[in-house]
């Protein structure tokens, strides 16, 4: 799984995990916070969250085309320093008033320019350590372990906003509104990790950084700039954007697991759950199971006995954790909150990532793997299938059931499940397609523009929202069914255009 990778990807990788880990964290309490420390409502903070999610998908356009001028490296490093500036705002209490909100707003601005110089730039440098001909075979299953950092970061977050939130409370005897500025403060530690990652291994990668601005280009590269193949670039570009155009109605889809999901495990899922069952909403019993999987592949891979030994040990003693958990479930159950599905999602990346990479590196021996535009396709009909086991799940119900009428939380894991195959086909492929076909002088601005269509995607989200409670709840995944299946057989009608520039 980790053999034959560039060093600069373990490097970028773990540096991007540290700041994920923050913004995770900030984001899983951001809308709690805001109810709490201001008293808004939930139309006012949801559109504050809202447009704060917009402006973090959209500015990176901007940070994209500035990297393709001044070097990505440098926009990396700016990016951290604002994106600490922003959480180190955040993390300071400074009450309710308009002095706060302005503070609090400033703060927010200065994460999402921070974000728009340091994530898709980021990527770029990730995709230019495959241009190198010995890892160019590579690439996709490169930004799978990429993509699975970044969820390593976002699994922990939501638990460690918590935990902090509740030991400030009891330990440093914070009020709840203070509290909050706690889980807010570890942002700036992470990103301090971050930055000491990244300037503490940029010998692994300081070659993928080579971009000279323009003003310092050589006569030599101004003309082979002007001389390159105008029909190619055009061609590069036409596919690029049919691909962002499916890409917004995927996260479309996705991103419903904040919203009309989270809905339905709060008004339709059993709130309490028992036996084997139960144990998979202890986020340590998922770590222990991502230790079993991983350990697995360890166990057959290793090429000595002694990695083998060690993997063998794992096994044993995530599996004793796990039973040790199961003899100390209580009787009663274990209490199913809402929010708890959030975890599901990161931690199947995690899980599914070495499984999926296992697969096609079987399918590429036998010269049968996927397209990346294939597997963009193949994302989007796996999504689709994700809202069939809604709809399943939502046969009789009616927006007025009683608590005996709640469902199995089984149907929404298995939907999360689902989405997450979905996930680890589009979006790992979907970026490493980006950073093989954008000709070299769009590449930061062509990264910027799939946050672009993410973006949108996100703004899309609300649609079902809206015919929540208004039409049946079959109707809304058929919405959302039909969004997956309609781009499915879009992205595949144009699929020798998107080939033929891989």
């Amino acid at each position: 799984m980790f053999e034959n990778q560039p060093k600069g990807l373990f490097a970028l990788a773990l540096a991007n995990t540290g700041e994920r880990f923050g913004y995770y964290t900030m984001l899983a309490i951001f809308v709690l916070f805001l109810q709490s420390n201001f008293g808004w409502g939930e139309g006012l903070a949801g559109t504050v969250y809202s447009t704060f999610l917009m402006l973090v998908y959209f500015l990176p356009i901007v940070g994209g085309a500035m990297a393709d001028k001044i070097g990505y490296g440098k926009c990396v490093t700016f990016g951290i320093i604002i994106m600490f500036l922003g959480y180190f705002l955040l993390a300071i209490p400074a009450g309710a008033g308009a002095l706060a909100i302005t503070i609090m707003s400033g703060a927010l601005l200065m994460i999402c320019i921070g974000t728009s110089l340091f994530k898709g730039n980021l990527q770029v440098m990730v995709g230019n350590l495959y241009d190198d001909a010995k890892y160019s075979g590579q690439r996709d299953s490169g930004f799978s372990i990429f993509y699975m950092a970044i969820n390593i970061g976002a699994l922990f977050a939501p638990t460690a906003a918590l935990k902090i939130i509740d030991w400030a409370e009891k330990s440093l005897g914070a009020s709840e509104q203070t509290a909050y500025h706690y889980a807010f403060g570890v942002a700036c530690i992470s990103l301090i990790i971050s930055i000491a990652i990244y300037y503490g291994f940029r010998w692994t990668f300081a070659n993928v950084d080579n971009h000279k601005a323009k003003s310092e280009s050589s006569v030599e590269d101004k003309k082979v700039e002007t001389e390159e193949d105008a029909a190619d670039t055009r061609s590069r570009l036409v596919a690029l954007f049919l691909v962002f155009a499916v890409v917004v109605f995927f996260w479309m889809a996705f991103h419903q697991n904040g919203l009309t999901l989270t809905y339905f495990a709060r008004d339709f899922v059993k709130t309490s759950s028992t036996g084997i069952e139960g144990m998979m909403f202890s986020v340590t019993n998922l770590v222990a199971v991502i230790f079993i999987i991983y350990s697995l592949f360890s166990l057959f891979q290793s090429k000595k006995m002694s990695g083998k030994l060690i993997s063998a040990l794992i096994i044993l003693a995530s599996a004793g954790y796990l039973y040790y958990d199961y003899t100390q479930l209580p009787i009663s159950g274990v209490e199913i909150s809402a929010p708890i599905f959030q975890q599901f999602n990161p931690s199947f990346v995690v899980a599914l990532t070495p499984i999926s990479m296992a697969l096609f590196g079987w399918l590429a021996t036998k010269g049968k793997e996927p397209s990346a535009p294939r597997k963009i396709g193949y994302g989007m009909l796996v999504a689709g299938l994700g809202y069939v086991v809604m709809i399943m799940a939502s046969i009789g119900l009616s927006y007025n059931l009683t608590d005996a009428q709640r469902v199995s939380p089984n149907w929404l894991v298995s939907t999360y499940l689902i989405l997450t195959f979905a996930e680890l086909l589009l979006s790992p492929m979907g970026i490493s397609f980006v950073s093989k076909v954008a000709p070299e002088k769009y590449k930061g601005v062509m990264m910027g523009c799939w946050f672009g269509a993410t973006a949108i995607g996100n703004f899309l989200v609300q649609i079902p929202a809206y015919l929540w409670k208004v039409v049946p709840l079959t109707y809304v995944w058929g919405v959302l069914v039909t969004l997956c299946l309609a781009s499915f057989i879009f992205i595949f009608a144009v699929m020798k255009k998107l080939e033929k520039v891989c």
